[in-house]
């Protein structure tokens, strides 16, 4: 039986291998080579800016107050790389042949962001923005690649803008439970992020995607949302939360409590996500929301009733906490299939996918 030593040797250490210590997020000149793909991310943080590394932009100290950038991340031929994977360069700086690298990184003022945002949704013709929330034990770049990398490799069509909270980084017990009491707290500034964005007359429809330990502030925001205004703002469409490392009771509360008027919720669970067990073990043996077998009750039938979408990934190739961003196209395609019958993400209704199906 796996101790939860060896558990946290597995889980936080895995994918670390690799990746640059610094300078990811210095730019270089890009280089016009078919099928090299340009990603502009526009970023939110709680983050204090870094005054050590030119390359880090932002460290994992929380700052008093919201900062806003934008990097535009460049991503090899998709014949030359693995879909999912991020090509990290061994040493600085990359080539952007073979390698993910920054070839622009800018600080902006608010009303800059607020410009870009209005120029992006214009040029992306739908007004569509998808709005992504990283996880436990991310480094500032390692957010920003990971969501260039999701963006690109889903081929969804909006413009991508990231919320960083100030995790650490480091990958220790201690850290998760720092990065905790940190997300935690960050749920304020999600939701003046999105409201922000809602604001927007340019952006038309809003998809919050999530990811195990940012789900939760990202479910407070939207229940904080609900309870102040009486309803989530109608443009945020769908949420997907992605290995869910929130407690299943407390989401079944926030779910009744934001009541029929909410965006459709999407979950996407792996019964055998060991990062999650972790976590379990960690906060008492509490039922964590993304390792639940969605077929058995009351799962089932509180799913259903709640017209709360359910993607089963159990088994999927790959480290279970990470497997939708590694198997994008697989999820993708689930999504499409789930489209196909008829169940937008933005109808009511049951429905559970399960991988392979």
């Amino acid at each position: 039986m796996l101790t939860v030593a060896a558990l946290a040797s597995t889980i936080f250490c895995g994918g670390c291998a690799g990746q640059l210590a610094q300078g990811a997020l210095v730019p270089v000149e890009p280089v016009n080579v078919n099928g090299i793909s340009h990603v502009p991310v526009l970023i939110a943080t709680t983050r204090s800016r870094s005054a050590a590394d030119a390359g880090e932009m932002f460290n994992g100290s929380p700052a008093g107050a919201m900062s806003y950038a934008s990097v535009t991340v460049s991503i090899p031929p998709d014949i030359l790389r693995r879909t999912g994977e991020v090509q990290w360069p061994t040493s600085a700086p990359g080539d952007p042949r073979q390698n993910f690298v920054t070839v622009s990184a800018n600080y902006l003022e608010k009303p800059t962001f607020v410009s870009d945002l209005s120029a992006a949704a214009k040029r992306n013709g739908r007004g569509k923005v998808l709005v992504f929330i990283h996880g436990f034990n991310n480094r500032f770049d390692q957010a920003v690649y990971r969501f260039a990398q999701i963006a690109h490799d889903s081929g969804v069509s909006a413009v991508p803008v990231l919320f960083s909270w100030p995790s650490r980084g480091f990958a220790s017990l201690r850290a998760y439970e720092d990065d905790l009491n940190i997300a935690e707290t960050s749920s304020g500034a999600i939701a003046q992020l999105l409201d922000t964005i809602v604001k927007n007359p340019d952006v038309q429809e809003v998809t919050v995607l999530c990811h195990s330990m940012g789900c939760w502030p990202t479910v407070e925001a939207l229940h904080a949302s609900a309870q102040r205004t009486g309803r989530i703002a109608n443009k945020i469409k769908n949420v997907m939360l992605v290995a869910p490392d929130v407690d299943v009771d407390l989401f079944r509360a926030r779910m009744l409590e934001m009541g029929k008027k909410r965006p459709r919720f999407a979950l996407f669970v792996s019964q055998d996500d060991l990062a999650l067990r972790l976590s379990g073990s960690i906060r008492g043996g509490a039922t964590r929301l993304g390792k639940v077998n969605p077929d058995q009750e009351p799962y089932r039938s509180e799913f259903r009733r709640e017209g709360i979408l359910v993607f089963d990934l159990t088994g999927m190739r790959g480290l279970a906490h990470s497997r939708a961003f590694r198997e994008v196209t697989s999820v993708m395609g689930m999504i499409e299939r789930r489209f196909a019958e008829g169940q937008q993400m933005t109808d009511t209704g049951p429905g559970t996918e399960v991988a392979g199906r």
